[in-house]
This record gives C-alpha cells, structure tokens and sequence, in this order.
C-alpha cells in the first residue's frame, strides 16, 4: 500500500510538472508571438481636429496583415521642424514621418531621410498625382499625402455688390482671377465706417501678420511674389532672388495695402490670417480674405451660416498663381525595418485608406484610383487651375530663410522697414547662409 501511494504521488508530481511545463510554453510562445511583433513609430501632425481616431481602423488592418504594432503619435504644427531635429539627434524620431517642403532640405543634407526612387514602381507613377512633386535635391524623399489645398481668394458678395462694381463682381462670380487693380478698386470702396461712430468697421481685406512662425508666408508672400512674375531661389538653388524688381513690387503692393491704402485692418500686426478669417472675414466685416480651400467646409459653412460667400482662383499680376503645400509622407533613415516601414506608407496612401480619411477630412484625391470626395465647388478648380495652385521650390536652408524672412517682411508692414531695405537685408542672410553651407 505505501508503494501504490508513493507510485501514485510520484505520478501525480509527473502530472502536475508536465501540465505546469506545457503552461509555461504556451505563455513563453504567446510571449515570443508579442514581442517578435515590430514596430512601427508615426508621426504625423494634425490634419483634422481628431485624426487618431480615423487612422485607427486603418493602422489595425495593417496591424494586423503584418504582424506588428503601429505607434501613432499626433505633433503640434508649434515648433513642428524642430521637434524632429531634436529627436534625430536623440536617437528618438519615428520611422515614418510627415514633412512639408521647407523642412527637407535640412533633413536631406543630415541624412535623416530615404531616398525613394527605388521603391516607386511605373504603376505608381501613373496612379499617383502628385508624385512627381516628391522629386527633390537629386532625389525622391516623400510620398504625398496632403495636395490640391490651395489657398484661394474668398469674396463676400454682399460687400462686393455694394461696391457698385458689377464687372468685377461678374469675374469673381465666374471664378476668374482679378487684377490687382481690380482687387484694390473694391477693397478701397469697402473700407468704411458702417455704423457712423467715426472708426472703420468694414474692412477691404481681412489680413494678418501678426504670426510668430513663417507659416502664414503661404498667404501673404508666396502667391503675390509669383503673380509679379517673382520666385524665391535661383534656379539653380545656390541663391535667392526674391529682392529682384518682382520681390520688390510684391512687397510694395502689401505695404500699400496696410500703410498707403489702410484696407487692412488696424490690429493686423496681432492677428494671424486664421484669427482674420475667424474674427473680420467669417463675421461679414471684410470683402476679401485668403485662406485654404478647406475652410470653406471646415470653418465657414460650419460657424458663420449666414455669410453669403464665395471664392475665386486668386489674383492676378503678371500672371496668376497661389500656393498649395505638397505635404509629404517620409520614411526616416533610421527607421528600424524600412521595407516594413515603407510598406506602410503604401498601405496609408491607398485608394481604400484615402477614401476612409477623406471621409472625416474631406480633401481632393491624392490618386487616380480614389474618388473625389472634397468640396463639391472646388473640384473644377482642382482639375482645371492646377497650373495656378502650386507648391514651393525645395531649396537649401528653407526654415531658416522662410523665418528671417517673414520677420522681415513683418518689419515692412509695420512700418519698421522698406519694402527693399527688408527683402535686401533677407537675401543676403539667405545668400550668406546658403554659401556657408555649400562649402
């Protein structure tokens, strides 16, 4: 009897350190599956006003397809280049990262960031639109994910009408560009004192330069540079040139409009364009303001559903022209598995994925293959002006040139400076810099 129960404790030991054994495999193989599962850090900045949610179910598939784990992290537009350049250096940045055209030349020159021309394929070449907008500094380093956002002149066609100028208010209204000439002949008419109290509260252009990053140069410079038949590198990007006759006519042409003209209003130098567009323009208090094609959706059919609105192109000089950004999915050089890495930057730019972001931030296709699903009443202006609405140049030290350059150009506005001292005195920092760097 004692050799039964020692026979039968020695197999119930047997029993119990076998059941314990094949426990501790299945949980050291689940543990295995978990921590073989790579990821994948993105950083992207906000898009929309609640972006996690709408990649969420586009990273899970993804997620779930390859066998890795998605690490999205939304960055503030504040300090958005310098925020990569500290985690670069750091050892601490993503692997997939988002870039608008000022922040690369930077990246390119540290090596942060991949070259792509290998991994495009022909297919994606034809099924892509903006792809040839990622060719930069002798390579490919993005892949578009935000174009065809062009900044456009909006009218408020009550205070157009009131001008009495119905020719102008035709062209406007049939989404024609206007002269400056025209756009100054009713900005001037506009501005007045409505309420008889002695100080003006309608204003001709709702415009701001009260911004402390160079961001709103997208709405204040660029376009009026190019339409005076302007550009702001040389061609072949060694130097500047935006203090030529062109620069300098632009720049003349806004400083009239503040300091000459007074269309602009008083507070200007405190406002930036989105506080216009929200405080002077959605209101009903200016005639003109300029601002991306989405706000139309985004802000004025939303917050101020009595403005009776509408938009055209943009102004014209010389020629007509108005910026919109080409912003740029990255795969970072230091990306822990760059096919993996890369992979995903397809899978985030496919039809299907577009279409369901595009859902919630409704912009126009990035590929041929993805149905339009932006604004109703910019789709002709998206396909027919795209020669109008374009992107900047890449050249070298564009963050430091845009910054210097827009403190400039906020001294001219404020009386600080002339038009030529302000562009003169950003040009040779520029070309300074530029030359330094080349060596």
């Amino acid at each position: 009897m004692k050799r039964f129960s020692k026979i039968l404790a020695t197999m119930l030991i047997l029993v119990v350190t076998i059941a314990a054994f094949a426990s501790c495999s299945k949980s050291d193989n689940k543990s295995k599956s978990t921590s073989s599962a790579k990821e994948i850090t993105v950083w992207l900045p906000p898009i929309g006003p609640n972006d996690k949610p709408v990649w969420e179910p586009i990273f899970k598939k993804f997620e779930k397809e390859n066998n890795c784990k998605i690490k999205l992290e939304i960055i503030p537009w504040q300090n958005y280049p310098e925020k990569y350049a500290t985690a670069i250096q750091a050892g601490t940045g993503p692997d997939v990262g988002y870039m608008y055209a000022e922040m690369y030349p930077q990246f390119i020159k540290m090596g942060a960031v991949e070259d792509l021309t290998k991994r495009f394929t022909d297919e994606d070449f034809k099924n892509y639109t903006y792809l040839d907008a990622s060719k930069m500094m002798g390579g490919m380093y993005g892949f578009p994910i935000e174009a065809a956002n062009p900044g456009v002149l909006y009218f408020n066609e009550d205070i157009v009408k009131a001008t009495g100028e119905a020719a102008i208010l035709a062209k406007l209204k049939k989404h024609e560009p206007i002269t400056w000439d025209e756009f100054l002949t009713v900005a001037k008419k506009a501005t007045k004192d409505i309420n008889g109290d002695g100080k003006v509260d309608q204003w001709g252009f709702a415009q701001g330069w009260g911004a402390t990053f160079f961001g709103d140069l997208n709405w204040n410079w660029y376009n009026y540079l190019w339409q005076a038949g302007g550009d702001i590198y040389t061609e072949d990007l060694k130097g500047v040139k935006f203090n030529d006759a062109a620069g300098v006519k632009a720049a003349k042409f806004l400083y009239d409009m503040k300091n000459t003209y007074k269309i602009i209003p008083s507070d200007a130098m405190s406002k930036t364009n989105e506080d216009m567009l929200k405080t002077v323009f959605g209101p009903g208090k200016a005639a003109f303001a300029i601002g991306l094609s989405s706000k139309a959706s985004e802000l004025f059919d939303k917050e101020f559903k009595n403005l009776k609105y509408d938009f055209t192109i943009s102004m014209k000089d010389k020629k007509a022209a108005t910026f919109a950004s080409v912003d740029q999915l990255t795969l970072m050089s230091a990306a822990k598995d760059k096919d993996l890495s890369f992979k995903l930057m397809k899978h985030m730019l496919s039809a299907e994925s577009m279409t369901a972001f595009h859902k919630y931030n409704p912009r126009a296709p990035i590929s041929k293959d993805e149905p339009y699903q932006g604004d109703p009443k910019f789709k002709e202006m998206i396909e027919k002006d795209k020669g109008i609405y374009r992107p900047l140049v890449v050249g070298p030290n564009g963050v430091e040139i845009y910054e210097y350059l827009w403190k400039e150009l906020q001294k001219t506005m404020n009386g600080e400076k002339s038009p030529e001292a302000a562009l003169n005195d950003a040009a040779k920092y520029a070309n300074d810099l530029i030359s330094k760097n080349s060596k």
